[in-house]
């Protein structure tokens, strides 16, 4: 069982909020035994509205020790003003804690006023894109509809919770489960990370078995913390040797070939799109070492990732 935290902070989206609920609930009703155990936690006192007046009972944060395997942020309105310094130091204490940290919508945004955000990618609604201008340490943000960067969980908000959850779920269940959920939930089309600022898995590798879609799913979520072949196998419901078959047969690249090429694509974004450090980058896309990173980049592109950052400029 995996214990999760939800703070919501008055005048939050409802849909955001219920496409992040409801599918642990789903996953309570399917699983053998309770999956995930859910706390509401406010930031005013026992109850918290939502934008549209509905309201949910909570616990207040201040009476609550933050020990959660995962603590979601919930915020719309205008959280850039916020600035509640008990508030900071608690997801501080929840960080320092070991919880994995979370924003929806506008969480993030609260989560960098509190400098939890440094050296991690991130993404938050695109209403809120303006307020990160001229903060230190969030050179990461991405336009994307979710990331999740190792201890760190962040999507755009609306419904885009319901494929973060998807993601989450698949991980920690598999991708068969997880696809029982989202047929609950008639969500036909679970959407990968990427989108909408990319096109669709489907739209870039074409017709692809279902097991090779559900793995490629989980390698663009699971870009610091990467996943072994045994594990997307298990996860995909098929044995490794049948995965490996079919990513040679619809891709034609092995697994674990096509997994390196996603983790150094995202590493060359960072080079182009940021300052960081080289070190910083290779740890980020999961890499042992820089000079491990440097080796695989130098193989696929055939120049170093320091020759990209020449170009770019010094870190």
């Amino acid at each position: 069982m995996r214990r999760i935290g939800f703070l919501l902070v008055d005048d939050f989206a409802l849909l955001s909020t219920a496409a992040a609920l409801e599918p642990l609930r789903a996953a309570n009703m399917f699983a053998a035994s309770l999956a995930y155990d859910v706390t509401l936690l406010s930031t005013t006192g026992k109850t918290a509205q939502s934008s549209i007046g509905a309201w949910f009972e909570t616990k207040y944060f201040r009476d609550v020790t933050p020990l959660y395997d995962i603590l979601f942020v919930v915020a719309g309105g205008d959280p850039a003003g916020i600035n509640d310094p008990s508030l900071f130091a608690w997801l501080r204490q929840a960080d320092r804690n070991g919880v994995a940290l979370g924003g929806i919508s506008g969480g993030a945004l609260l989560l960098a006023k509190a400098e939890l955000m440094s050296g991690r990618r991130f993404t938050v609604h695109w209403h809120h894109y303006d307020a990160f201008k001229g903060m230190d340490g969030v050179s990461l943000l991405e336009r994307r509809l979710f990331v999740i960067d190792r201890d760190r969980y962040t999507c755009a908000g609306g419904s885009a919770p319901l494929d973060m959850m998807h993601a989450i779920i698949a991980r920690d269940h598999g991708t068969r489960f997880a696809q029982r959920i989202s047929d609950w939930f008639i969500q036909t089309d679970v959407r990968g990370a990427d989108a909408p600022q990319q096109s669709s898995i489907s739209a870039r590798y074409g017709v692809v078995p279902d097991a090779v879609m559900a793995t490629l799913e989980m390698m663009e979520s699971h870009i610091a913390d990467p996943l072994s072949q045994e594990q997307l196998a298990d996860l995909a419901g098929v044995s490794s040797r049948q995965l490996r078959r079919q990513f040679v047969e619809s891709i034609g690249r092995s697994m674990m070939e096509e997994y390196r090429r996603i983790r150094l694509e995202t590493a060359r974004e960072l080079i182009e799109g940021s300052r960081m450090p080289l070190s910083e980058v290779a740890q980020i896309t999961g890499f042992a070492s820089q000079t491990h990173f440097s080796d695989a980049y130098r193989k696929v592109y055939g120049t170093a990732p320091s020759a990209l950052r020449r170009k770019k400029g010094p870190a």
